[in-house]
């Protein structure tokens, strides 16, 4: 598949009303899974990686790895770097064959964020690769948090910011902030959506392409309302997190002397598809190749 097949979908997505999922992974266990999913629903599907979780997996073989399956399904799914910190690293991952980056400057003064950001999308677009950027602070991890965080005001995206963005780094999708977090609640609690500040980000930067990060939290009414307001990719990591790891926690619990992973494993590779075939269904990207 071609990088810039990513693209195409996006436009499809955000004049058909649905979302394309990203889905982040770690192990081969958990790419599988998604994988599997996507072969199913007939969907597109985008695995990511953090720099943490490539830095694990390693770039090349993380790379290696989505390309076998991009032969062998001949479907679109593509690999994007999450959350990319700076030019080396995102440069990395463009060097290594990955099929999008993000880089995530928004803890940065604004004109430094546009200052690395350009230079990032000038330096993939030479290569026909696509440039997510960030604009509003994404708190949390990607883990079950104790308490939800304190977003102020301030951490939204602000929808002026977001414009000159975009008109100055040339990126073509956007990360923003209207409320989400990276993580779970533990008590359950879903985030506040300010949908009001979605659709002042959307009337600012018209047909660019916006991303909502931190969608493990949200409730699914939330979610397909998002979608309907512009967003068109959505990136989901913790409740999948929460399932590989709980199954095969599961799993040890009941056969504590099993010791053979390619006996316990399928568990969790099964886990982690039925929380993508059901995120799939949410966004609305079933039989959409």
């Amino acid at each position: 598949m071609k990088p810039l097949n990513i693209f195409k979908y996006f436009k499809k997505a955000q004049k058909e009303k649905w979302a394309i999922g990203q889905f982040n992974f770690s192990t081969i266990e958990q790419a599988k899974g998604i994988i599997e999913a996507a072969n199913k629903l007939r969907s597109p599907v985008i695995l990511g990686t953090s720099e943490g979780e490539s830095a694990f997996i390693g770039i090349p073989q993380a790379v290696a790895l989505i390309k076998i399956w991009q032969t062998k399904n001949n479907f679109p799914v593509f690999l994007n770097l999450d959350h990319g910190k700076s030019f080396e690293y995102t440069k990395r991952a463009i060097d290594n064959g990955y099929d999008s980056v993000h880089f995530d400057g928004s803890r940065l003064y604004l004109k430094e964020n546009i200052k690395i950001t350009k230079k990032i999308t000038e330096y993939a677009h030479k290569r026909n690769l696509l440039v997510e950027g960030e604009v509003g602070i994404i708190s949390g991890l990607s883990k079950i948090l104790n308490r939800m965080p304190k977003i102020s005001n301030k951490d939204l995206t602000n929808p002026e910011d977001a414009y000159n963005f975009i008109k100055k780094t040339g990126v073509d999708s956007l990360a923003i902030n209207i409320g989400t977090f990276h993580g779970v609640n533990a008590s359950g609690k879903n985030p506040h959506i300010n949908f009001q500040r979605l659709e002042e980000i959307k009337k600012k930067v018209k047909n660019k392409f916006l991303v909502l990060h931190g969608g493990s939290g949200v409730s699914n009414k939330d979610i397909k309302k998002a979608i309907k307001l512009g967003i068109v990719k959505i990136n989901i990591n913790t409740e999948l997190r929460i399932a590989y790891t709980n199954t095969l926690r599961n799993v040890f619990k009941d056969s504590p002397k099993e010791i053979t992973p390619y006996k316990y494993m399928p568990k969790a590779i099964d886990a982690v598809q039925k929380v993508i075939e059901e995120k799939m269904k949410l966004l609305g990207s079933v039989n959409k190749i």
